[in-house]
């Protein structure tokens, strides 16, 4: 039978919320104030507390950072109930760790459900806690444990996709030759082009990373090659370009599609004659630097439409990895998930969780369209939103009926209307992203030339949506 802990000075308030328990099947404690209830857990581990936030003698506040100091609020949720419902106390509760916050006078049928749930809660976190020791043997998961370089984002996964993955990996760190990545957004393009450099000859030499989508083709020949003090307007000073900063290293350009046809040339000369010149000059500068490009449009079909140039492909081609999308990976998608739940909780400092057996379910039966990036960002919101508990179905299919509901095609004005001002208009800005993309087959140039905005803010946008 469950044991719940009331906290509260008001003797009618707590006599009654403890008959209501009684009632309701719950053993009970009483306490006074916070420091009576602190004292009372030193001999007692109630399933909940149930504490009023102002108090003489020690309110919720103390209550709670006492408990966190203890490390005990992952194992005993604590609700707030108050009279004093302000927003400030609400979040700063929150922050302190409280399971939930309710106001005075309660609502007998949610507080009583809220108590319920809670103690479901906590239920399936022993429950996790137990299947998470016994999963955690993958010492892969551990990275997360790691500083610096080795907590970067991992290849996890032992598909047998993911596995051909891994084996091109292998074929071609060891060589000098250009790689072409090849697959959907979300993939992990970017991960795997770093593990391919990390187990190069050039690993102790610079990782550059450049997005051929995040600038204009003005900017971009700059970012690339470098300038000459006074090369164009604002150009105070000599710049040096990725490619010199990549010099004996590798670089990644991401989006290679999205490079404008009147820089494809200056790129082609640097592949094969290794030498460029920045912009404004005129002195040719030798850099010796391997390429890894990657896109998620079919240059073949670009090539035909002639927006890209034919030797520039087959330069670029010389081996090809194709990245899987991760519905063709379903059996990676719980290693994967776990990876990024510990992730998450390492760079913020918390406590291991782990997630129940029915949100592995739906984690499972998803089909996941945003790909590997899609998952990191569901887990880290349903992370939040499980407050250091377990992560149980409900957090995750709210996520998946958000991502659902943003790529159904069609928009739902009267929703919008129910919505803050500032939600209705990014919903209204991704729809009209997603048809500029479908529209032009995920070209991007083409995309933002339909919306009539610049490249550069498409980028910031796609970024912002997640998208």
């Amino acid at each position: 039978m469950p044991e719940v802990l009331i906290v509260d000075d008001d003797h009618n308030f707590r006599e009654t919320i403890r008959e209501l328990l009684t009632n309701e099947g719950y053993k009970t404690l009483v306490a006074t104030n916070a420091e009576e209830g602190i004292a009372l857990l030193q001999t007692n581990s109630p399933d909940l507390t149930l504490c009023d936030w102002k108090m003489p003698g020690g309110g919720g506040e103390q209550f709670l950072k006492s408990l966190q100091s203890e490390g005990l609020l992952t194992s005993m949720p604590v609700i707030i109930l108050t009279a004093h419902g302000t927003g400030p106390n609400a979040m700063q509760a929150m922050q302190l760790g409280a399971y939930d916050f309710i106001t005075k006078p309660l609502d007998i049928d949610q507080a009583l459900a809220t108590v319920a749930r809670a103690i479901r809660d906590m239920e399936l976190q022993r429950e996790v806690e137990l299947l998470r020791l016994q999963r955690f043997q993958d010492r892969a998961l551990d990275d997360t444990t790691r500083s610096g370089e080795d907590r970067k984002p991992q290849l996890v996964g032992n598909s047998a996709a993911w596995i051909e993955v891994f084996k091109n990996i292998g074929r071609v760190a060891s060589t000098d030759v250009g790689v072409l990545l090849l697959g959907e957004s979300g993939t992990g393009k970017e991960v795997v082009a770093r593990a391919i450099h990390k187990n190069s000859a050039r690993s102790t030499r610079p990782f550059i990373i450049l997005n051929c989508a995040a600038l204009p083709p003005e900017l971009l020949e700059s970012e690339l090659f470098g300038h000459e003090r006074g090369a164009f307007t604002g150009a105070i000073a000599q710049k040096r370009g990725k490619f010199e900063a990549a010099d004996g290293g590798t670089i990644f350009l991401d989006e290679i599609g999205e490079l404008p046809l009147s820089l494809q040339p200056k790129l082609l000369r640097v592949l094969q004659e290794h030498t460029f010149e920045r912009v404004g000059g005129t002195a040719s500068i030798a850099t010796d630097v391997r390429v890894i490009a990657a896109t998620n449009r079919s240059l073949e079909d670009e090539v035909e439409r002639r927006t890209f140039r034919a030797d520039l492909f087959y330069r670029l081609n010389a081996f090809t990895v194709r990245l899987p999308p991760l519905r063709e990976r379903q059996s990676d998608i719980l290693p994967l998930a776990e990876y990024f739940l510990a992730r998450y909780t390492h760079r913020n400092q918390l406590a291991p969780i782990g997630l129940a057996a029915d949100a592995v379910v739906a984690l499972q039966q998803y089909s996941f369209p945003g790909n590997v990036r899609e998952l990191e960002h569901l887990i880290e919101r349903a992370a939040v939103k499980a407050g250091g508990r377990a992560i149980a179905a409900e957090q995750i299919l709210q996520e998946m009926t958000r991502a659902k509901t943003s790529a159904s095609g069609a928009f739902d004005i009267q929703a919008a209307l129910s919505i803050p001002f500032h939600e209705a208009v990014a919903a209204w800005e991704r729809y009209l992203i997603e048809q500029a993309l479908e529209a032009s087959r995920g070209n991007k140039s083409d995309a933002a030339r339909r919306l009539g905005i610049h490249r550069r803010l498409l980028y910031e946008k796609l970024t912002q949506f997640d998208m």
